[in-house]
């Protein structure tokens, strides 16, 4: 399928599947939706109830362009927070498209070579990115995870139901639920009510938050402790 960057309404460039008319980000501002709905209502909500010395392990469902993973290691850069994240990715971004990105030059020029590293590692590695953000890249499909009590958050950010019904199914949130630390949450762009259903079918509690600009709503969900 081809793939197209674009640029988003915050000025910061996103790939596009041409044939599906779908994004790896919000055509309304990518970076304003990853610092809305997965640091802000994610890593931050959750960090705020524990203390900075606890590691904190982060599973991303869709590790692409890897913005999420930046601004999240840039976060914790400021926060000193200890983080071990993971991210899953069954078609890795190339790397002529990464080079097309924006995402250094709008969020931190200090940060290119880190940048540059969080994709230069190698998959199925545990890498150091920095003292306190080690990374793990996995290609594989969604559901193939078999991790269980591990995570503390999950950043949901597959692509929409409208294209991939499959990835927004009681199947793949029974994988998150396990995969979840008890008191672990999930966030996501998506506050579709099929998807709330999925969720709350497997034992999650669901609650609605104000959506990233060009959106009404969104979801957190927590796995409530045993």
């Amino acid at each position: 399928m081809k793939r197209n960057i674009i640029t988003t309404s915050d000025g910061s460039k996103t790939i596009q599947i041409e044939e599906w008319n779908e994004q790896y980000h919000s055509i309304h501002g990518a970076i304003q939706e990853a610092n809305h709905v997965f640091l802000k209502h994610g890593l931050l909500f959750y960090s705020e109830q524990v203390s900075n010395t606890q590691p904190i392990s982060i599973l991303e469902i869709g590790f692409g362009t890897g913005l999420n993973a930046f601004l999240t290691l840039i976060k914790g850069e400021k926060d000193n927070l200890n983080l071990n994240y993971t991210g899953i990715e069954a078609y890795p971004v190339q790397p002529e498209e990464i080079s097309q990105l924006n995402y250094v030059e709008l969020i931190s020029e200090a940060h290119k070579a880190i940048f540059e590293k969080l994709h230069a590692t190698p998959w199925e590695e545990s890498r150091a990115i920095t003292s306190n953000f080690q990374l793990e890249k996995q290609q594989k499909f969604f559901k193939d995870i078999s991790s269980e009590n591990t995570f503390n958050i999950i950043y949901f950010d597959a692509f929409g139901a409208r294209v991939q019904p499959d990835l927004w199914t009681e199947d793949i949130f029974e994988i998150m639920f396990k995969a979840l630390k008890p008191n672990g949450i999930l966030v996501t762009y998506s506050a579709k009510g099929s998807v709330r259903r999925a969720m709350q079918a497997v034992g999650f509690v669901v609650e609605r938050l104000p959506g990233p600009p060009g959106k009404r709503e969104m979801l957190r969900a927590q796995k409530q402790g045993e």
